[in-house]
């Protein structure tokens, strides 16, 4: 099966059935099906062909949605990337992957113009919005958006497979270790794979309605709709939570079964009065990007208690990992849950020697889910796939930090790079975290390590309150005194308004290990 599958095989089932909501519109899956068709038979007839790069840069609308199915219909690989990417960037990305179609929107244009004059092998652009702007010379063809779909192909027939399971379906990119971003390759299988996987545990049907708050140029929000998708189900795409109040209401209006989210959405959201909401549609909500804090879950347990609650984890190279089932949140609040379906996990030491339960080591990966490298960075690959227990075979080497108790339940500690090393100790900036957490009126909290003489590294929190909380920094390093052994109390508190995030919406830890005045 390949990716573009999951939406002809619903248009197939449910061709009258909405499939995706964004604000006004309402896209049935037939009207879907069709677009992207269009959408594809314009890519060819500008040259596009099996395996080209097609850069869709748009933010959560359906015209993103249209072209990633019509990318793959061509048997193109589809890159997402977020619409607020600057211009450097995205000709970075253009250039890396030798993207030759790049979708977005015309507002979007005039900012990215010098550096598009750049990026040789671009020839086509598709441009979202009432009226397409001029481009560089380079650039040989500009077609507007909203012609293509409006203009019939005959029968608006999808053009012939070209693809088979191994072949590249997408390109994610994400920040590198050099700071230039690295493009996850992943094939039809590795994503038909993760999604099966992720359908299973979720138990989702074509009767979920999903609310997408999350970037789709980030995995989590991208598989919304791919998994939605697969079994017939619908979509709600919202672009951010500016208006919170807003958003509720809309998952009410829309009898929303599944919220997806990530632990600032659920800061938001813990903050309003749910309690006035009728939310007896909501069957579950997910956990990704970064772990959400043990007393964010418990109070959303206390505030619905009908909801399953699932914690996950997973990275880009492999969209999911770990799942803890619902009926665990309480009994196990700090673990991520065990091995998704179709998938090996198991821990490693410091030579790749599996070490036994309550043992931190490396988490390794086994699955058909994996990823099948960097686009052309083969050093990198070679650090995160290596030779896995059976000859021939690659696994993942995430590069996080974990232990698992005697029944195989996992425990995040770690990114490696995130270890503070304090006083010749190792600290996980998570377990201060937690306790933070617990201290009334913090909304995030997050621990890094910072250049200290004497330390090596000092142990340094950043907070960010509830409107009309009043906490000093004395507060604070009492309550983790109270609760954490003193080479683990923080020497440094700071309090900000917001937390600076990354376009994925985790905390961007290296941020807060610069001094504000020396922040962008």
């Amino acid at each position: 099966m390949q990716v573009d599958e999951f939406l002809e095989v619903s248009v197939r089932r449910f061709p009258d059935k909405v499939a995706l909501i964004c604000g006004e519109q309402r896209l049935t899956y037939r009207k879907i099906g069709q677009l992207a068709n269009r959408l594809a038979e314009a890519l060819i007839a500008q040259g596009v062909q099996r395996g080209d790069r097609v850069v869709v840069c748009l933010d959560n609308t359906a015209e993103a949605v249209i072209s990633i199915f019509g990318a793959l219909k061509v048997g193109a690989v589809f890159v997402m990337l977020d619409p607020t990417t600057k211009g450097e960037r995205l000709s970075y990305i253009l250039n890396n992957c030798r993207a030759t179609a790049l979708v977005l929107h015309q507002n979007k244009v005039e900012s990215v113009k010098e550096c598009l004059a750049e990026c040789p092998h671009l020839k086509t652009a598709l441009v979202a919005g009432d009226q397409p702007q001029a481009f560089p010379a380079g650039v040989k063809s500009v077609v507007p958006f909203s012609q293509i779909l409006e203009t019939p192909n005959g029968n608006d027939q999808a053009p012939p497979k070209q693809c088979i399971d191994v072949d590249l379906a997408a390109l994610i990119y994400t920040s590198g270790s050099t700071g230039r971003p690295k493009g996850v390759m992943l094939t039809h299988l590795n994503m038909v794979a993760a999604s099966n996987a992720v359908i299973e545990y979720l138990e989702n049907t074509s009767d979920d309605v999903i609310l997408c708050l999350l970037r789709l140029s980030h995995s989590y929000g991208l598989y919304q709709v791919l998994t939605a998708f697969l079994v017939g189900g619908t979509v709600v795409l919202e672009r951010s939570l500016a208006y919170p109040y807003a958003v509720v209401e809309t998952m009410v209006r829309e009898k929303v079964t599944g919220l997806p989210m990530v632990p600032t959405i659920a800061a938001v959201l813990l903050q309003l009065d749910l309690q006035r909401y009728d939310f007896s549609s909501l069957r579950y909500i997910t956990n990704a990007g970064a772990a959400l804090p043990v007393e964010h879950l418990r109070k959303l347990r206390r505030i619905l208690p009908q909801v399953k609650i699932f914690s996950m984890y997973g990275q880009t190279e492999c969209k999911r990992i770990s799942y803890l089932p619902p009926e665990q949140v309480e009994s196990r609040a700090g673990s991520v849950g065990i091995a998704i379906p179709n998938e090996e996990v198991y821990i490693v030491d410091e030579q790749g020697r599996p070490v036994g339960p309550n043992v931190v080591g490396e988490l390794v990966v086994r699955g058909s889910h994996v990823m099948r490298g960097y686009w052309e960075m083969p050093d990198e690959t070679d650090r995160s796939l290596r030779p896995g227990p059976i000859l021939g075979e690659k696994v993942l080497y995430t590069g996080d930090l974990f232990w698992r108790d005697d029944e195989g339940y996992l425990y995040f500690v770690s990114r490696k790079d995130d270890i503070i090393k304090t006083r010749g100790e190792k600290v996980s900036p998570k377990e201060i975290e937690e306790v933070l957490y617990t201290l009334d009126g913090v909304v995030e909290a997050a621990v890094v390590g910072v250049p200290d003489e004497i330390l090596g590294q000092a142990v340094k929190a950043v907070i960010t309150l509830r409107e009309g909380t009043q906490l000093s920094e004395k507060d604070v390093l009492r309550h983790c005194a109270r609760h954490l052994e003193d080479f683990k109390v923080p020497k440094r508190v700071e309090f900000r308004d917001a937390l600076p995030k990354t376009p994925s919406g985790k905390i961007s830890r290296t941020e807060l290990r610069m001094p504000m005045e020396s922040q962008p």
